[in-house]
């Protein structure tokens, strides 16, 4: 593929024969291997794939990008432990936005200004990223202008929902009658669905084995919806943060030094929880486990025990794919849903997802080199253009995303793309671990039943207080 950066300009090469620098020959070219950590799924694979199949590097040089796929629930664990090692493993990293102050923090994780700021590309690749990108995904501090990580994958999330059920002109009379509101069919329908809507939507379709359910009946047992409510990693908390901000309360903000009581554990945090805990009664039973993650939900969807789920684009692939996917042929994807605001508009602020990629700090400058040059070619175009058509991602480059075509190229992009300007993050500390770990454990305890909303958030505030103070981030 002939992308952006494919081959030399005219200009560049005679700026490297003004320099006395010949092209490499190829007897001159070495073989250059970026081994990479990535949590294994669709975005990442495809990235690999495609690597394999179309990258050519400028240099001359046998450019190898080797990616270490790593399941999502243990991807933290695994990469922090490399890293604490001092192994050295990796040349670069697909990274959560929270690791950002962690790994900055601890020596592991390159700052590019110096790079950037000497790269006519690479500036114009900043110049080009969606602002809330270069907040969440890039920068450290968060929001600062220090920039360690371009995109690899940003993803944030949306509704999938089946059209034979939403769509279906029996039960969208039902619906209609009963709760005296339209059931979302088309997109701008979706637009108007609140947190309260959804619970009704969770009433309507939780339905035993053998009721009617669109112009059949149920071979088995179907709930009305379900996200995320997993004890692992991040799972659980990426769901609350949203009705938290959606309700108007907030989390701890680091970019002040405000206390986390007060804010973490308000009445408003409190609702938004309670809201949270109550709309689990209409989900599949997993979910008052603690144990239905983000690829539980996705296969809950896809066997079509669920009428409609909130899940990550990132794993939305999948479910349009009839190898895989019961509903592909019948599956559709809006935004999720949010609160309502007295003027009648939905708030919808949501933890934002996906990941930047990073260099690691014991790179040669030739490594840098080759690394950025595999950043520029991910951030072409033509590859990102790729990537949304046929790699189950998204973009967050505005030459791509602003192309009028781009809510076409992919069943959920038209979602992705209208969410972005919705997007939050959780903290980029480096004690974000420690805080996500016992935030994830109180409301677990409280999502099985044995704990209220209200005891696990003032556990939380109280753990998250002592812990800022000691650190010395409020006072």
């Amino acid at each position: 593929m002939k992308g952006l950066y494919s081959g030399f300009t005219a200009l560049a090469a005679a700026s490297m024969l003004l320099a006395g620098t010949a092209l490499p020959s190829p007897a001159a070219a070495k073989e250059i291997v970026i081994n990479m950590a990535a949590p294994d799924w669709l975005p990442t694979r495809f990235m690999q794939e495609e690597f394999n199949r179309t990258y050519k590097a400028k240099s001359g040089n046998d450019v190898k990008l080797v990616i270490d796929f790593i399941p999502w629930p243990s991807f933290y664990q695994r990469v922090a432990a490399s890293l604490s090692s001092g192994e050295k493993k990796y040349q670069m990293i697909v990274t959560d936005s929270q690791w950002l102050g962690d790994f900055v923090e601890g020596g592991h994780y390159l700052k590019l200004n110096k790079y950037i700021d000497k790269d006519p590309e690479l500036q114009a690749i900043m110049a080009d990223m969606h602002q809330v990108l270069k907040d969440t995904s890039s920068s450290y501090p968060y929001k600062s202008t220090n920039y360690y990580g371009f995109p690899q994958f940003p993803d944030n999330l949306v509704t999938f929902y089946r059209t034979d059920l939403f769509c279906n002109k029996t039960e969208r009379a039902n619906f209609q009658a009963k709760y005296h509101r339209a059931l979302p069919c088309y997109y701008n329908e979706w637009q108007d669905v609140d947190w309260d809507e959804w619970g009704q939507i969770g009433e309507f379709f939780t339905r035993k084995k053998g009721a009617q359910l669109g112009n059949g009946v149920a071979d088995d047992d179907i709930y009305g919806v379900a996200f995320q409510a997993g004890k692992g990693y991040d799972f659980s908390s990426m769901q609350i943060n949203t009705l938290v901000w959606d309700y108007g309360g907030d989390i701890w903000d680091e970019t002040n030094t405000k206390p986390a009581s007060g804010v973490v554990n308000s009445p408003i945090a409190v609702k938004a929880m309670q809201k949270y805990l109550d709309l689990l009664k209409w989900a599949p039973p997993v979910a008052r486990t603690g144990q239905m993650d983000i690829f539980v939900v996705q296969d809950l969807y896809m066997q079509g025990k669920v009428a409609a789920v909130v899940d990550w684009v990132g794993v939305a692939g999948p479910v349009v794919d009839p190898k895989v996917s019961k509903v592909a042929d019948r599956s559709a994807f809006a935004q999720s849903p949010g609160t309502r605001r007295p003027d009648g508009s939905i708030s919808r602020w949501a933890n934002i997802g996906g990941q930047p990629f990073v260099l690691t700090t014991w790179n040669s400058e030739e490594v840098v080199h080759e690394s950025l040059e595999v950043v520029k070619w991910w951030l072409s175009t033509p590859t990102q253009v790729n990537f949304v058509k046929h790699g189950g991602g998204e973009s967050g480059m505005l030459s791509v995303l602003n192309d009028p075509a781009y809510a076409t190229w992919a069943p959920f992009s038209r979602a992705f793309a209208d969410n972005l300007q919705w997007q939050k993050d959780i903290w980029h500390i480096p004690e974000f671990f420690p805080l996500l770990t016992e935030q994830q454990e109180q409301f677990d305890k409280a999502i099985t039943g044995q704990i209220s909303a209200r005891q696990a958030l003032d556990t939380v505030a109280a753990f998250q207080d002592k812990m800022l103070r000691e650190d010395g981030r409020i006072h």
